[in-house]
């Protein structure tokens, strides 16, 4: 949408001027489906005789009031900003808009429920969308108080930031949401005033959700209401009760590591459809993606992913919500303290005791994946705008920021780190801070400069590798030992890190550990001589526990030893690192891709961790598919496939092992004998004992053997009878993409590029379905015609969208030369395009040219 940036010196120039104070903001919901009514009063400081402006997306504007003056709205209001002339020190401004509920996840989201028509309202604010539900000065420094005042059916659960108030009723009326909608109740709530908060972390969820309430005692004495909320439909698979205990295990444990009470009234988490994002930190009101509801079996990873994400959600109430950043460009405060507080905090506090194996297996790849494209950027970042942040929500900002705390706090020590912390909170609660002011803390309670750590890991971009570099003598003793560290060309820093070194012997056929040695590296070349005279073990590994962030490389025996025996690690953490090893060294080129898949064709079997393995066994696929030799691809995908089912059928009867083998094995199926065993499973002709195909996991044999050409649109139709859901539309979404005929995927990309009202969740199942194609020149059409469809895409629809079409139907699948040089001349002669559409489509050739130079060196074994 035109005109919807804000740049970071536009930011700064208006907090020079605006000072605000608080909101009152009072919305009619039932004035219709499409539209609500919104009448904003905002009291401010100001420079007197300046202009600003006030940011709004809305259809209209019916009046404005400045200080008692109308302005005309048609003469201050345009491209989602609305001019302010001759403030004065003190002002109120008053206006009446009328607002879009949308169906991107942006702003005030609506959504009709399939399974009995109701209507479910949540916002999602987070960058730049609170304006699409009220006027507001949208950047996180300009904090104020709010106060909502809502006018809904009187049915309906209103929840905000602040304990929900008894409504009064204020008379019937029909056609709030829809025309076939009778007559009913219709009530106000009056929410009290929230603190002083960020704009973006308010919020409103309207509509007939379920509910289960408790409460809990926080630890100055207060009694905080919880509450869980979902759709109506999903309520029988709820368990509220589970995530209650989670909620009160985070809160304990991050009461006590800050010394800090949660500094809010009460907190709902609500389970919200078709959303965009694991969850969201609204204060006091947390939204999460309601694939956390669990109507079918899920794995394991699923359900510690859940667990993560509570805490993580809940970390933010204190580092966010309670002290915010003061621009977007130290956004890594606020995510990656939480992703590492809520991993510690899961490890420590709940029965997921293995946290941090999931985060090396998951969090890191992410990051050391992310840290490698042409896209990457130092972890405080540089934010110009808008555009830029809504980029940034990455596996920097994420992962490796936490990874790089947990780096700091093994440097500082753990104790001081959360007593500064703790005086961080103390010294700035309820206002805005930049990098220095948490830097500051930290230094004064461990005594470390950090000054140098800052520019070094914080302030520079890019991954290390270190590798082990020694000689033997006769005997088999290491004579030297030194640890190698070496960084990519185009960025070269070179940084210290806190390491472990383990050695392992196999013991009765246990690969386990036999001594451990704990150091600081720095430079390019640091000696270890402890390590002199030691018997070469039978398997060395660097960075042993994961204490800093780097990728590692193997000699040759320990290599050989992973080989053989990776299967046999006893520790989870252990595994998980020699995993990312191997994988890293696959994606550069220096480990063939089809050595990488048979190693994991052999040890796959013995993972234990549900998250490496579900993260094993996408890198499986992905290995399959895109790295090995172009001409074995085929015969590559047969062999894994069959190889899946084979370990399905060996695993443990109703093993989470068991359940992602199935699904994997579904995915990749493609061969007749490959497709009549999903068919026959399908159709219950074929168990597995211990399987139960529910409907999620139906609907996935479906998806597959929609794929392999074995259904037909009409028996999809079938399905999605059997399960008008919003799961159920979404998953007929993409069976109907996957059909693997040249007409359908012409409908499917149709479905979402030529038509422009498809919600988020129906374009992300459809993407998933077109690019899943056995057969790719399938695909080829259509590489001429996403280049072509770029930029009308990114000028006419909302940010989530266009995203969700610019990463979701880029034909990656080719993984050829014919689409790198496409997508370089499109980069070519588009240079002036946007830079956060530019950076999308660099970081799609980056993965083109990785997998060419993957395929190549797997050509040569």
């Amino acid at each position: 949408m035109p005109g919807t940036n804000l740049t970071r010196a536009e930011a700064q120039e208006r907090a020079a001027a605006v000072s605000t104070e608080r909101y009152e903001v009072a919305l009619d919901l039932t004035t219709g489906a499409e539209q609500f009514a919104a009448v904003t009063t905002v009291h401010f400081g100001g420079t007197r005789g300046a202009a600003t402006f006030i940011d709004l997306i809305a259809d209209s504007v019916e009046s404005i009031d400045l200080n008692g003056e109308a302005l005309d709205p048609a003469a201050v209001f345009a491209d989602s900003r609305i001019q302010l002339p001759r403030l004065a020190e003190r002002n109120v401004l008053r206006i009446a808009s009328t607002q879009r509920y949308t169906n991107t996840g942006e702003g005030l989201h609506r959504f009709v429920d399939p399974a009995d028509g109701e209507v479910y309202l949540y916002s999602q604010f987070e960058v730049p969308d609170s304006r699409r539900m009220f006027p507001v000065f949208e950047q996180p420094d300009l904090k104020a108080t709010f106060s909502f005042t809502i006018t809904a059916p009187a049915r309906w659960q209103i929840v905000s930031n602040q304990p929900t108030p008894e409504p009064v009723g204020t008379g019937t009326k029909a056609a709030a949401q829809g025309e076939d909608w009778p007559e009913q109740e219709i009530a106000t709530w009056s929410f009290d005033p929230t603190p002083v908060i960020s704009s973006y972390i308010t919020a409103l969820i309207a509509g007939p959700y379920h509910v289960v309430r408790s409460e809990l005692t926080s630890r100055d004495g207060r009694t905080i209401p919880l509450g869980v909320f979902c759709r109506e439909s999903l309520a029988p698979h709820l368990d509220a009760d589970y995530i209650f205990e989670k909620t009160r295990e985070g809160f304990a444990f991050f009461e006590e590591q800050f010394d800090y009470a949660y500094p809010f009234d009460k907190y709902d988490q609500l389970f919200v459809p078709e959303y965009n994002m694991g969850a969201m930190e609204n204060v006091g009101a947390v939204t999460f993606t309601e694939a956390y509801v669990f109507r079918s079996q899920v794995t394991d990873a699923m359900r510690e992913r859940r667990v993560v994400t509570i805490l993580h959600e809940l970390a933010h109430m204190w580092f966010g919500d309670l002290v915010t950043m003061r621009w977007w460009n130290d956004l890594w405060l606020n995510e990656s303290f939480a992703e590492y507080m809520s991993t510690l905090g899961v490890a420590e506090a709940t029965e997921w005791t293995d946290c941090w194996t999931t985060f090396a297996a998951s969090e890191k790849s992410w990051a050391y994946r992310q840290d490698q494209l042409p896209s990457t950027h130092p972890i405080v970042a540089p934010i110009r705008d808008l555009e830029d942040v809504l980029v940034n929500f990455d596996g920097i900002t994420y992962a490796k920021g936490a990874s790089v705390l947990k780096q700091l706090v093994a440097w500082v020590g753990r104790e001081p780190f959360m007593q500064g912390v703790h005086d961080y909170f103390v010294k700035h609660h309820h206002s805005n801070t930049e990098l220095p002011d948490l830097l500051t803390e930290l230094e004064a309670r461990s005594g470390r400069d950090l000054a140098d750590w800052s520019k070094l890991w914080l302030e520079t971009a890019g991954v290390n590798t270190l590798r082990p570099v020694f000689e033997l003598d006769d005997a088999g003793r290491y004579s030297s030992f030194t640890i190698e560290q070496s960084a990519e060309a185009e960025y070269p820093t070179i940084r210290p890190h806190r390491i472990a070194v383990g050695l392992y012997a196999l013991d009765g056929g246990v690969l386990r550990r036999t001594q451990r040695i704990e150091l600081d590296v720095d430079g390019a070349g640091t000696a270890v001589p402890e390590l002199v005279g030691v018997e070469q073990p039978a398997l060395l590994l660097l960075n042993d526990d994961d204490l800093t962030y780097a990728k590692i490389r193997l000699d040759d025996r320990s290599l050989e030893t992973a080989a053989q025996h990776l299967g046999d690690a006893e520790d989870s953490l252990t595994r998980a690192l020699l995993w990312g090893t191997l994988w890293d060294a696959t994606r550069d080129g220096e480990f063939p891709a089809s050595r990488f898949i048979d190693i994991v064709l052999a040890h796959v079997g013995s993972e234990t961790g549900s998250t490496t393995l579900r993260t094993l066994l996408g890198q499986l696929s992905l290995a399959a598919a895109s790295y090995v030799a172009r001409d074995r691809r085929a015969a590559t995908l047969e062999k894994v496939a069959d190889a899946l089912w084979n370990l399905a059928e060996s695993a443990d009867p109703g093993s989470d092992r068991q359940f992602q083998f199935v699904k994997s094995f579904a995915q990749l199926a493609g061969s007749d004998a490959q497709l009549d065993t999903v068919h026959a499973l399908f159709e219950g002709t074929r168990e597995l004992d211990g399987l139960a195909i529910d409907t999620d996991l139906g609907w996935e044999l479906l998806v597959s053997l929609s794929a392999g050409g074995r259904v037909t649109s009409e028996q999809i139709d079938a399905r999605l009878a059997e399960d008008r859901t919003a799961n159920g539309n979404q998953s007929a979404a993409h069976a109907r993409a996957a059909l693997p005929s040249a007409d359908d995927k012409a409908r499917a990309w149709a479905s979402v590029f030529d038509e422009a009202d498809q919600p988020n969740a129906i374009v992300r199942a459809t993407a998933s379905g077109f690019t899943r194609a056995r057969d790719l020149t399938l695909l080829e059409p259509y590489v001429a015609r996403f280049f072509d469809a770029l930029l009308p895409v990114w000028e006419s629809r909302s940010y989530a969208i266009a995203e969700e079409l610019v990463e979701g139907f880029y034909p990656a699948e080719l993984a050829n030369t014919e689409l790198a040089s496409a997508t370089r001349d499109w980069l070519e002669a588009n240079a002036d395009a946007p830079a956060a559409l530019r950076r999308m489509v660099s970081e799609h050739l980056s993965g083109v040219e990785r997998a060419l130079r993957v395929q190549a060196a797997d050509r040569e074994v």
